[in-house]
């Protein structure tokens, strides 16, 4: 049998090793990917950690991008040769009563998880279910679109759904991996948008990236400064600290939302505000693969770009390090071929 270079987790907290593991062949409605590029993310510690029910080992990597390699048997929307990439949300049962209703993110049986329930894309080869796979246009390279498949479509679908209008302010809290990506969505949609961040050396970023307005969060007084605007009718909460979210609240707009998608410890709200203004607290999960094409597709036309630090495949464990450090300013992504 063929072999491949992939990197697997074989225990929680564990290592991650570089292996030689036999090339996958796609089942029933699958595809085999040879990968390009993989983004590392930070729920990639989900399975070197073991935070979630791992069936180990298994190789990480839900920031795929790469070309249909072979199909399998009943496979019809996919060739080989199609560039495609896989997101976080690898496919769905489609008969549950979640599915039925559109809520593939819900599936009762328990959606299929890239790189946590099957084995992701820090290897040379991967296999998909059809229906978690999405197209990728030839305008943006593989290190380009990777991020886009967790990082943007997050950011991406959050805001085209969180019910915001072009010309109302919608705040980017936080400028990093997920909110960098975020600041320029919100731009070429339309919305007036203020990014949020500690720290006055943040502020020529945000404006680069589209921002109307920057607040610093550590001298200035976010929802007072929100409120001179109008107040936000989203806030778009990338950072994974509750202090920085509470703080955004009260610069709301009527019928605002503070729409989370930081993974953040605990944090207040006051009920009398959300009473009062009609106030909304929401999460959002990333998407499925079809929104992630919707996401690269608006990507390429609008110039959205993720900015990306690269590495081999084989410097896996430097790349694992700066992202999950902290050290990486935006995105970290494993250029595999």
């Amino acid at each position: 049998m063929a072999k491949m270079r992939a990197v697997q987790v074989s225990h929680a907290k564990g290592p991650l090793e570089m292996v030689e593991r036999e090339i996958p062949e796609p089942g029933a409605e699958e595809v085999r990917i040879k990968v390009e590029a993989c983004g590392v993310c930070h729920s990639d510690s989900l399975v070197k950690e073991g935070l979630m029910p791992v069936a180990y080992p298994r190789i990480p990597g839900h920031e795929v991008v790469g070309r249909v390699d072979a199909v399998g048997a009943g496979v019809t929307r996919l060739a080989v040769g199609q560039r495609v990439g896989v997101g976080w949300h690898g496919g769905q049962c489609g008969h549950c009563d979640n599915c039925r209703r559109g809520d593939f993110f819900a599936c009762q049986l328990g959606p299929i998880i890239t790189g946590l329930t099957r084995d992701g894309g820090y290897a040379e080869y991967m296999t998909a279910s059809e229906d978690g796979v999405a197209l990728v246009p030839e305008d943006l390279s593989s290190v380009e679109a990777a991020p886009l498949m967790c990082a943007g479509v997050t950011t991406y679908n959050a805001l085209r759904n969180s019910g915001a209008r072009g010309g109302e302010v919608v705040a980017v809290l936080g400028l990093g991996g997920l909110g960098h990506l975020g600041v320029q969505f919100a731009a070429k949609m339309g919305f007036h948008t203020v990014g949020i961040a500690r720290g006055k050396d943040k502020e020529a970023l945000a404006l680069q990236m589209g921002a109307k307005r920057y607040i610093d969060s550590q001298t200035e007084n976010v929802a007072g400064e929100l409120k001179k605007l109008g107040g936000a009718k989203v806030v778009l909460a990338t950072v994974t600290n509750g202090d920085a979210m509470s703080a955004t609240i009260g610069g709301l707009a009527p019928n605002g939302t503070l729409l989370i998608l930081g993974a953040a410890d605990p944090f207040q709200v006051s009920p009398v505000q959300l009473l009062s203004s009609k106030l909304s607290v929401k999460g959002w999960y990333s998407g499925t693969s079809i929104d992630s094409q919707d996401t690269m597709n608006f990507s390429s036309l609008t110039g959205v770009r993720s900015m990306n630090e690269e590495y081999p495949l084989d410097k896996v464990e430097e790349a694992y390090a700066r992202m999950m450090g902290g050290k990486a300013r935006f995105r970290v992504v494993l250029r595999i071929a």
